[in-house]
């Protein structure tokens, strides 16, 4: 925590670099058509009450979501255990409305919206070590698209494990120094969420063949 917390106040380099490190597309515009009323509700600013770490976690956790939901439609495609493709939708459920309720906020709180695109760099991630929050680097990426059966498999949840704990992390800092009540809100959801999403994939890695 001292680490992330460390992350936290060195802002505007960090979330510049994770602005540009998202390698996912999160799929919310299919959300936006298929449900306007919610999607209206899912990017509704926030309270105008922030601070630092409150812009600071919506920033570093939209490129964040946007890579895990990547990697969930790879999953979708590749995977071949049923446990693992249904894990990758309840990712992309979770993760494509929280997406479009962080950006909203940004833009209420007149900060940047970071870009969630599958076109966006990676290179601003490499060498950062802990402070990425669990991202998948661009070699990570590549060799995960390159498995396939089990293999693809057992790699797809131990990288997710290693994301989500990094979400987490990013999240309990959140809950400790940010000060919007949403955004504590969403932070604990996260925590407990992904959490629980963590001990499900730690119990489908065994059953996965070597």
């Amino acid at each position: 925590m001292k680490h992330l917390t460390r992350t936290l106040a060195l802002p505007t380099a960090l979330a510049a670099a994770l602005v540009l490190s998202a390698c996912g597309t999160a799929d919310t515009a299919t959300t936006s058509a298929a449900n306007p009323k919610a999607s209206a509700a899912n990017s509704a600013p926030a309270s105008k009450t922030k601070n630092e770490a409150d812009v600071v976690f919506a920033s570093m956790m939209i490129p964040h979501h946007a890579q895990a939901i990547s990697m969930a439609d790879t999953a979708l495609k590749q995977a071949t255990d049923p446990k693992v493709k249904a894990l990758t939708t309840k990712i992309k459920a979770a993760q494509g409305p929280e997406i479009e309720r962080m950006s909203g906020w940004l833009t209420g709180w007149g900060a940047p919206v970071p870009a969630a695109d599958a076109g966006s760099d990676m290179a601003g991630m490499e060498g950062m070590g802990d402070q990425t929050g669990g991202m998948m680097s661009a070699k990570e990426i590549t060799n995960l698209n390159k498995a396939t059966g089990s293999a693809f498999d057992r790699t797809w949840l131990q990288m997710m494990i290693k994301h989500h704990q990094g979400a987490v992390a990013m999240a309990k800092t959140a809950l400790d120094q940010g000060s919007n009540p949403e955004a504590k809100k969403l932070a604990q959801s996260i925590i407990d969420g992904q959490s629980a999403e963590i001990s499900e994939m730690n119990s489908i890695l065994p059953g996965i063949p070597a």
